[in-house]
């Protein structure tokens, strides 16, 4: 992919901060009603708390999470620090991919039997369970932000690989004088 233009890195780098950081929003959210829920006795308030979540979960947690697994990388393919070329961002890459897929297949799941349990008047089974996903989430999204801001562990493999001089191409400018680096003939 082509290296972007200033202008437009820099609009989807707002995009994807601002998604992320909504992502981790809702995922504060989510906390804070699966905690409600989890430690008050009144049957309206916990069925408030979770028909909430429900709302979180199918409307707004996954359109949100994939406008930053889409932003980001349109980000690490069009600037230098590329997909796979270093740690940090192919461990942002790869929790990204995970957490979406836990929001698919166990929060939302989750989330939605918890709604049906409460609807029917039966008390939740295990209320702490609900505050499992955002805990887990709010913790995948706290280290994806210290590893955005540090930028540890550098290059990987490959990007080692891309950053080793390969034989000089002949081309059509003149050739530098290696020990002043100033153009020969």
């Amino acid at each position: 992919m082509k290296p972007l233009k200033r202008p437009a890195r820099r609009a989807i780098l707002v995009v994807h901060v601002s998604a992320a950081a909504g992502w981790l929003g809702l995922t504060l959210g989510l906390l804070a009603l699966a905690l409600t829920a989890a430690t008050t006795d009144s049957g309206p308030m916990i069925e408030a708390a979770v028909r909430s979540m429900k709302i979180f979960t199918d409307w707004l947690v996954i359109p949100i999470a994939v406008l930053t697994l889409v932003s980001g990388l349109v980000l690490s393919l069009g600037t230098k620090w590329g997909l796979a070329r270093h740690r940090w961002v192919y461990t942002k890459f790869w929790l990204t991919l995970i957490t979406i897929t836990a929001s698919l297949f166990a929060l939302r799941p989750g989330v939605k039997e918890a709604v049906e349990t409460v609807s029917s008047g039966s008390p939740l089974a295990s209320p702490l369970d609900l505050a499992m996903g955002p805990i887990v989430s709010l913790s995948a999204y706290l280290f994806m932000t210290a590893i955005s801001v540090l930028k540890p562990w550098g290059l990987t493999r490959r990007g080692r690989r891309m950053r080793t001089p390969q034989a000089p191409e002949t081309t059509s400018r003149k050739a530098l004088d290696e020990r002043s680096l100033r153009p020969t003939a």
